[in-house]
């Protein structure tokens, strides 16, 4: 199936790991706040993208049976994973972006200055465990 990327919506406790998007030339949604994730590779499935960007990105290695949901959407896979709280001590700054920080999902949704469509997701996938 095609796809050109994937997102982690990556949840440490209750909350989740956000990263604010950097300033670049010709980065969409620059400044913004971005879910864990990036561009697929050649052969890439989008969970082999989505966790080699989660260890790129925040130094978090996670295995495939971590990933507890997944959506493909208008050309990105989506996944979600919930980790111990404890793991943010883990937690390893790549470099990409401008910096990364801990966010309720509440907060993220409610942001303005959160990636539209990312805050949608976020919010059908908070819809779905709180229906059970």
């Amino acid at each position: 199936m095609e796809f050109r990327g994937a997102k982690l919506i990556l949840f440490l406790g209750d909350d989740l790991l956000i990263l604010r998007r950097d300033h670049a030339e010709g980065i969409p949604w620059p400044g913004y706040l971005d879910f864990p994730g990036g561009a697929r590779e050649p052969g890439e499935t989008g969970i082999d993208c989505a966790l080699r960007e989660t260890v790129e990105e925040v130094g978090l290695t996670l295995p495939p049976e971590a990933l507890s949901w997944q959506k493909l959407h208008d050309g990105l896979w989506y996944f979600a994973a919930h980790l111990p709280a404890e793991r943010v001590g883990d937690v390893v700054w790549g470099g990409e972006g401008d910096s990364w920080m801990m966010m309720s999902p509440e907060e993220f949704i409610s942001r303005e200055d959160a990636i539209p469509h990312f805050r949608t997701m976020l919010r059908g996938y908070m819809d779905l465990r709180a229906a059970g």
